[in-house]
């Protein structure tokens, strides 16, 4: 009997391991074992050394190693109207302004595009995963599958004819055409997309429960966004949009409801009992002065809370630090209680709890054994972030995504040193300059 080492793929030794789960550990002198796509192994480093003999040893001397953080709310190829609209209230921004430059620009080009502009973005930043919601689904999942980032394909619902469906039937029959030609791709899932109860009828999401249920799909809707939304449900059909989608049958453990800025108890309650997600996105909602969500509340209640940046017309960027950030900051705030979401909740809101809203907590956003190897690994030894007394405070609280060194998404490496891996950046900023001209003109 053999008691030589045992090859794998890479070996990773970080200064701290934020596993994630358990919660709020921080572990040193340890070390993650990773081979073909996953992780088999989290052990004491000398331990490692012993028992495995890697291909590829990564010494992570000063860094924290964390799961890919999970953007639970994107729109990504808007990435390319960063700063098309700024300072106008959501509806004004939509109408007067997003949906126009949409109407000029939208296509499988614009798609293409704004995706790898935005890969690049959440690569640099940490993020290995993201929840999509938008138009040409399938231009979305070939791009996300080409550039090996992975991401929950929105299948797009709305009562209006767009370049990418006319009506409510070619809507889902392409939907339906997209999940069955990217079903099994190992890097992808597809949603359920409906855009929210305000461009949305009642026949289109009786059908998405159905179909929901029928293809277990989450359902990702913007829900309960701004008072205004609210208030012009109750005028016009006499319920809360929450209480409409609880008459639909669609408060179940299927929904991904984004924003949630406007709740009351007995909603936070429904939420908690029907096994409902909920995205919070605070730049977003703080820039477009849409409300504040109630995390706390939430968060007690036993709620899934998940962090997303929204758009990038509506944030303006993709940085989850900084989400983070806000996030802590902001929920204690509306919740008057400085111990309101502690960083260790805030980080497991934008791992974990992401890939719980996705239904993908099986495989990844915590680095335990038999979970795919998403990884990102942080430096903490800038001077912004010295001295060091907490890991995850300071994670959440002083560190910026300039301090993300390394990126793995299936044990696959995308970020070097700061160098994306497979990516030509000065391409991707060229066509970004290219769509700004073609915009603004």
């Amino acid at each position: 009997m053999s008691d030589s080492p045992h090859p794998i793929d890479l070996l990773l030794e970080p200064r701290w391991l934020v596993p994630v789960e358990p919660h709020g550990v921080v572990l040193e002198d340890h070390a993650v074992a990773v081979d073909g796509e996953r992780i088999v192994a989290v052990l004491p480093a000398a331990e490692a050394r012993a028992r495995y003999a890697p291909r590829e040893r990564v010494m992570l001397s000063e860094h924290a190693l964390i799961p890919g953080l999970v953007n639970a709310h994107v729109h990504n190829p808007m990435t390319l109207m960063r700063g098309i609209a700024d300072d106008l209230p959501l509806m004004r921004w939509l109408q007067e302004h997003i949906w126009p430059a949409e109407a000029k620009a939208i296509g499988p080009e614009f798609v293409r595009d704004g995706i790898e502009l935005a890969v690049a973005e959440m690569l640099r930043g940490g993020t290995t995963c993201c929840n999509e919601n938008y138009f040409f689904p399938d231009v979305q999942a070939a791009t996300y599958r080409r550039l090996g980032f992975r991401a929950m394909i929105g299948l797009p619902v709305i009562e209006f004819p767009s370049a990418w469906a006319k009506t409510r039937d070619e809507y889902f029959d392409r939907a339906l055409a997209v999940h069955d030609e990217f079903k099994g791709e190992p890097l992808l899932g597809t949603a359920w997309a409906p855009h929210a109860p305000y461009t949305v009828a009642d026949e289109s999401f009786e059908r998405i429960r159905v179909l929901s249920d029928q293809l277990d799909l989450p359902v990702h809707l913007h829900l309960h966004e701004t008072a205004q939304e609210v208030e012009d449900a109750k005028r016009e059909r006499g319920a809360r949009p929450f209480a409409r989608m609880q008459a639909l049958g669609l408060v179940n453990d299927h929904l991904i409801a984004v924003h949630m800025t406007q709740l009351i108890d007995a909603e936070i309650a429904a939420c908690a009992e029907a096994g409902v997600s909920v995205v919070h996105c605070p730049e977003s909602n703080l820039k477009l002065a849409s409300g504040f969500c109630p995390v706390e509340k939430l968060r007690r209640a036993g709620v899934t809370v998940a962090i997303g940046t929204d758009g990038v017309a509506s944030n303006n960027d993709l940085d989850m630090f900084g989400e983070l950030r806000t996030a802590a900051m902001l929920a204690k705030a509306v919740a008057g209680d400085a111990a309101a979401f502690d960083a260790a909740g805030v980080l497991r809101a934008a791992t974990l709890n992401g890939a719980k809203a996705l239904g993908w907590e099986a495989r990844i956003g915590s680095i335990e054994a038999g979970k795919l190897a998403d990884l990102a690994a942080v430096r903490l030894d800038a001077i912004e972030t010295q001295p060091l007394y907490n890991v995850i405070s300071q994670l959440v609280y002083a560190t910026g995504r300039q301090q993300v060194s390394d990126v793995w998404i299936a044990g696959r490496r995308k970020l070097r040193e700061r160098v994306a891996v497979d990516l030509d950046l000065q391409e991707i900023g060229a066509k970004a300059r290219r769509w700004r001209e073609r915009l603004a003109g």
